[in-house]
């Protein structure tokens, strides 16, 4: 209910959005202003608003715009404990980022724009998933790719294919608790187990025991896939001329993102997985499409924009391929 209220601060001053948060308590639940739900929700509504104002401040015309948004009612412990805490990865952060410059990109010999939903003619990218409060990013990434490397493969629509599978099934993770993205695919790879449709396992938002799907002959088996820790981004634009990949990210700002392309004020603390999609080399901003898993109410409906060449999020600290039986 509370996303509700929320929706009508986005894209307020702060004078007009206290105003409408006071109208907005008077609903219901939130009718008693002594009640400890009302000054939380309210506390952590004035620190996320200051906090994205702060990060809105020097940004250039093409910067990201930062306010009010779906998790706004979240302290930053409960939004990273919900949502940033679910990745396993081996990667160390890195005091330095290799900056690759526009020039050098614009130089490549590849298109100078690519966008899966579009590049073939068809879509091979997914609707957009949601991960709620299971921290399974790293599922979520990884499945998104099998999915839009088997409708390249195939020429079909892509599959939707069961995260929750991955979620139970992987060897070495911990489900909705963590997880690995090249560890997932390494068990994809090894164990040879075709990933099954969502309708045949279904996503619960939860951790499970893993289930023998029986008397199927239907999945999508993994083939190969590859690795990259802190690769150049001229390369990461190469392998994605291939199809999209999957990417380990810093996402600790992110709960006020709400458009644009984030070009700082975000750094390479590896906290979540995503998948790139595609990428704009055309403007002034060069940047990544990068595809969320917290659904369609996510900044650009469930994509963010992330500039190339700085190693901004850290989006260029573990990149993986996927290819697959078809």
């Amino acid at each position: 209910m509370y996303y509700f209220i929320l929706s009508f601060f986005i894209g307020t001053s702060v004078c007009q959005s206290e105003t409408l948060f006071e109208n907005a308590s008077h609903v219901s639940y939130l009718k008693d202003a002594n009640s400890s739900f009302y000054h939380q929700f309210h506390r952590n509504y004035q620190e996320n608003y200051k906090q994205a104002m702060k990060l809105n401040s020097g940004t250039s015309k093409n910067g990201a715009k930062n306010g009010i948004t779906k998790f706004s009612h979240l302290s930053f412990e409960e939004f990273r404990e919900l949502y940033l805490s679910d990745l396993q990865s081996s990667v160390k952060p890195v005091n330095q980022s290799r900056i690759t410059s526009l020039n050098k990109l614009k130089q490549l010999n590849i298109p100078q724009k690519l966008d899966w939903r579009t590049n073939l003619g068809y879509n091979i990218i997914s609707p957009i998933k949601n991960q709620n409060k299971c921290g399974g990013c790293w599922a979520f990434s990884t499945v998104e790719t099998v999915e839009s490397m088997y409708s390249k493969g195939t020429g079909q629509q892509p599959l939707d294919l069961s995260v929750q599978q991955v979620i139970d099934c992987t060897s070495g993770a911990f489900g909705c608790s963590g997880g690995d993205t090249c560890n997932a695919l390494k068990w994809m790879v090894h164990s040879k187990t075709p990933i099954v449709t969502n309708a045949q396992y279904p996503l619960k938002d939860e951790s499970n025991f893993c289930k023998m799907i029986l008397n199927t002959t239907y999945g999508v088996r993994v083939k190969d896939y590859t690795c990259h820790r802190q690769i150049a981004e001229d390369r990461m634009l190469q392998l994605l001329q291939e199809g999209p990949l999957v990417a380990a990210v810093d996402a600790t700002t992110w709960n006020n993102y709400q458009g644009g392309i984030i070009q700082y004020h975000c750094e390479n603390l590896i906290n979540h997985a995503v998948q790139i999609i595609g990428y704009d080399l055309t403007g002034e901003v060069p940047y990544y499409i990068v595809r969320n898993s917290w659904g369609t109410d996510f900044g650009h409906d469930g994509y963010i924009y992330i500039k190339i060449g700085e190693n901004v999020c850290g989006i260029a600290s573990e990149i993986s391929t996927v290819s697959v039986y078809v």
